[in-house]
């Protein structure tokens, strides 16, 4: 059997191969504009092509491609071949820097929010030689940023870096002041947790709504569910288990680190989690980990599902966002070390963290913000809308004494007794953890819980990445100018604390009561992608957007355009589906099994005089849903239609979020009852139960 460590990273053009592959010289001036963001010579693109060819062409790709974010949510790719002619009728294997340095994909057929009129269809592709090129199915892929012919970003790539770049500028302003001269970077580190479902692919053939849309739009729940939590850290099911051991190796061959996995709360769902990469690695690596992981199921002959809410009743699919700040010297700045009262840098960094997320709540929200996730956030498997930040009783209560300048005695780490002499014994942690918090420290990083399985990881970190950079660059300003270092540092920490305190909560997000005491507090609750994606253009945010280049303000306007009208068309799609699905596939099979059931009746009745009342009753039960059925699904027509009446696109998202979305609950909730009343032999596609214990 093949060892993991001989084919772990055996399709990456990484370091080992670069090392074996490019002369000293070019290698060296590589890792120069890998490492410190120095130009890149064509010579040495010219020598790095060359030798990425050759290699790719050893493990059988004929063709390459420019592997980009468009702000489609997905990735794009267009293949070229390496073939070349040459003047005797054969062909040759050419490829060149300038080939692998940029590419010219049509930009006028993905969004754009308005930077690009249609006619205007130049864009460019640029290698990002911070991402590791890779094969698969065939061909070089080469992870690159995509811009328009006037230089617009179109992409989520290019934000990033910007973001990652303008964190690491501020945060060595402030460890300078700590007398960290030798930090040539500071990089922030992400760890994706990927939940998932899966379903057995002939079953999910069946269901439109879920080919179309990615969820089910229908279904009633079966008598079990989720309730006895069996399906949490189960036995893995035989099927489950040849997939994962399937998808680890293929994620493992691309150099991704998929370290954990195992069964989570739902049935037929699922979690996958890597190893910390440094951002912009670990959002490619999630991209593409979300793509294998619907390929490798269907070799498997099952599907897998990555939209947030695939079922009603059920725990819906997140992504953890762990995140955290090193620098290149191997320090985690946000590790608080064995006595964090007596770690000023720690406190600093700490306070800027609590000071970012309070600052700019709004914008951490509408990072997440999509169709999918709106049915997630504030259920019983998601935190809610509002952002706050889970410390701990340790870190909470360093800050209270900091605050209100009181000593602080420390806690001793407690020992765990099992109360078996047996089990080993091992060291308490100073703090429990909150599954309930949208924001929470968890050791020596924050994980931000509210991204959806389908997201972009991107899009979270440009924003937090922002907004700590802003405080960054406000913390550095005022102890530049410190006369008393350590008196100022101390003071800083102390206003930062008292000013922002109102986004710590360590109690239980699920609570109706922390709702009405988060707006006491002042915090904002944006419950759905049409109240909060506006805010992007609030002019506090477009300042400090701007102000650190992460984007133009056209940029920022042109974001707003295309996330609500990918909301709208998402949920259009979805109320169009229903409509068909109700038309054509329900009400008949309702109204059948209604008829035959009236028929049977009929035919008891002339026989001998029965009462039947129990087919009696429910004919007249079905016959009143079906009324209901196709009432509702008149008035979702006519929501469908009254949205192409309205031209502006905020417009279109606060129609949908207070007529559509309400109309397609209405359908739905006819038709599920009819569902439960309906013999399993007429309804015209998988139930629930088939598809949540079919795998």
């Amino acid at each position: 059997m093949e060892k993991v460590t001989e084919y772990f990273g055996s399709m990456v053009f990484d370091e080992r191969i670069m090392k074996a592959t490019l002369s000293e010289k070019v290698y060296k001036s590589l890792k120069r504009t890998i490492d410190r963001g120095t130009p890149l010579d064509i010579s040495v693109a010219n020598a790095v092509a060359a030798a990425m060819k050759d290699w790719a062409i050893e493990k059988g790709a004929t063709h390459y491609t420019h592997w980009f974010q468009p702000m489609t949510g997905v990735t794009a790719e267009k293949h070229d071949s390496f073939i070349t002619p040459a003047p005797d009728g054969r062909v040759i294997m050419e490829f060149s820097g300038k080939e692998l340095v940029k590419g010219e994909p049509d930009a006028s057929s993905f969004p754009s929010g308005g930077l690009r009129a249609t006619f205007e269809a130049r864009g460019y592709t640029a290698w990002d030689p911070t991402s590791y090129a890779f094969i698969k199915d065939g061909t070089l892929y080469i992870p690159t940023a995509f811009c328009s012919y006037t230089g617009e970003a179109l992409d989520k790539k290019v934000p990033l870096l910007r973001s990652m770049e303008a964190l690491n500028k501020q945060a060595i302003r402030v460890l300078k002041l700590f007398g960290n001269d030798n930090v040539r970077s500071v990089r922030t580190s992400v760890g994706p947790e990927q939940e998932y479902f899966l379903v057995d692919r002939e079953m999910y053939k069946k269901r439109k709504d879920l080919v179309m849309t990615g969820r089910t739009l229908f279904g009633a729940m079966p008598p079990k569910g989720q309730e006895m939590e069996d399906h949490y850290f189960g036995s893995i099911k035989t099927r489950v288990a040849e997939y994962m051991a399937d998808l680890d190796k293929e994620l493992w061959k691309l150099g991704i680190l998929a370290k954990t996995k195992h069964n989570e709360v739902a049935p037929a769902q699922h979690e996958l989690a890597p190893i910390y990469k440094t951002t912009n690695i670990a959002a490619d690596h999630n991209q593409l980990t979300m793509e294998v992981m619907k390929k490798v199921a269907e070799r498997h002959g099952l599907v897998c599902l990555l939209h947030e809410k695939p079922f009603e009743g059920v725990n819906g699919s997140g992504k953890h966002n762990n995140w955290s700040i090193s620098t290149d010297t191997g320090v985690n700045l946000l590790s608080p070390g064995e006595t964090p009262y007596e770690n000023a840098q720690f406190l600093l960094f700490l306070a800027a963290v609590i000071k970012a997320v309070d600052d700019y709540q709004d914008l951490l929200r509408l990072s997440v913000a999509t169709a999918g996730n709106d049915h997630r956030l504030g259920a019983n498997e998601a935190p809610p809308a509002i952002i706050s930040i889970f410390l701990g009783d340790e870190l909470t209560a360093i800050l209270e004494a900091i605050e209100n300048d009181a000593p602080y005695g420390g806690t001793a780490k407690e020992k765990m007794k099992l109360g078996v002499d047996v089990l080993p014994q091992f060291s308490k942690d100073t703090t429990d953890r909150n599954r309930t918090s949208p924001f929470a420290f968890t050791g020596n990083k924050f994980e931000f819980r509210m991204l959806g399985s389908s997201n972009s990881i991107s899009c979270a970190n440009i924003h937090l990445n922002a907004a700590v950079a802003e405080v960054l660059k406000q913390f550095a300003d005022e102890l530049e100018k410190s006369t008393n270092f350590n008196d100022d540092l101390h003071a800083l920490i102390k206003r930062t604390i008292k000013e922002h305190k109102r986004i710590i909560f360590n109690g239980n997000g699920y609570d109706d009561s922390w709702i009405e005491e988060a707006e006491k507090r002042g915090l904002s609750n944006l419950k759905t992608t049409a109240d909060c994606m506006p805010k992007i253009c609030d002019k506090k945010n477009v300042d400090m957007l701007t102000s650190h280049g992460i984007f133009t303000e056209a940029e920022i306007y042109s974001r707003c355009d295309i996330m609500l009208e990918n909301y709208v068309k998402s949920v259009n799609i979805e109320a169009q589906t229903m409509v068909d699905m109700a038309r054509k596939e329900i009400i008949p099979a309702v109204a059948k099994f209604a008829a035959d059931t009236a028929s049977a009746v009929a035919v008891k009745k002339s026989v001998s005089e029965v009462a039947c009342k129990y087919e009696t009753k429910l004919v007249t039960e079905l016959t009143a849903l079906i009324d209901e059925m196709d009432s509702a699904t008149t008035v979702l027509e006519s929501t469908v239609a009254d949205l192409k009446k309205i031209d502006a696109i905020i417009d279109q998202s606060a129609f949908v979020r207070d007529k559509m979305i309400p109309a397609m609950d209405k359908l739905r909730a006819a038709a599920d009852s009819a569902e439960t009343m309906t013999a399993e032999e007429y309804y015209p596609f998988p139930a629930y139960d088939q598809l949540l214990f079919g795998v």
